[in-house]
């Protein structure tokens, strides 16, 4: 019996006419509205992020230069601050504690690819960056991994493991390289 021919995502979009959809609309709203709004204009942006379904706190920093794939998949405590550069590449829900800090050029990304599959199938799983921590510029935390509470993680560092609450991490990949005494104000 013939094999059924494989569905390359090489060569195949992975993603529903429903979300590439939602996600054009959203490129427009970002690249005419979000992207070129005054820096202090924080509410403003919360407000056109909303309308496409990210769940944010109050009070939210999302600075004009940050870069959201998909509003839907964003949830952000109070006071959580994403910076100009960084980007948040969300197939699957990223997670976002209260007073989360997102530095410059920072990557998170709740996908990849299958690349054991010969169809190269799009696979996500969620990220979560706990209350307090944070993650320095040009950082990346990849699918899957969850970062505790006030914890940091380095400038340049790739995180490919869970991150244990109240540490430092850095490196390449990130591993633990000091403890920090829990926040008493949480």
């Amino acid at each position: 019996m013939p094999q059924p021919p494989i569905i390359d995502a090489r060569t195949r979009t992975s993603f529903s006419l429903r979300n590439r959809v939602a996600r054009q609309c959203w490129n427009i709203v970002w690249g005419l509205l979000f992207r070129l709004s005054p820096r202090p204009c924080h509410a403003w942006r919360a407000l056109l992020l909303r309308a496409f379904g990210a769940r944010l706190g109050e009070r939210c920093h999302i600075y004009p230069g940050a870069v959201v794939w998909a509003p839907w998949n964003l949830e952000c405590g109070a006071d959580a601050c994403i910076a100009d550069g960084a980007e948040v590449y969300n197939p699957a829900l990223i997670t976002i504690g209260a007073r989360a800090v997102i530095s410059q050029g920072a990557y998170l990304c709740s996908a990849s690819h299958d690349y054991n599959n010969p169809a190269f199938p799009t696979i996500t799983n969620p990220v979560t960056i706990g209350p307090n921590a944070w993650v320095a510029a040009r950082s990346i935390v990849l699918m899957g991994v969850t970062i505790g509470e006030n914890s940091v993680i380095g400038a340049g560092s790739v995180v490919t493991k869970n991150v244990p609450p109240n540490v430092v991490c850095a490196g390449n990949p990130a591993c633990v390289i000091k403890s920090i005494p829990p926040r008493k104000d949480t």
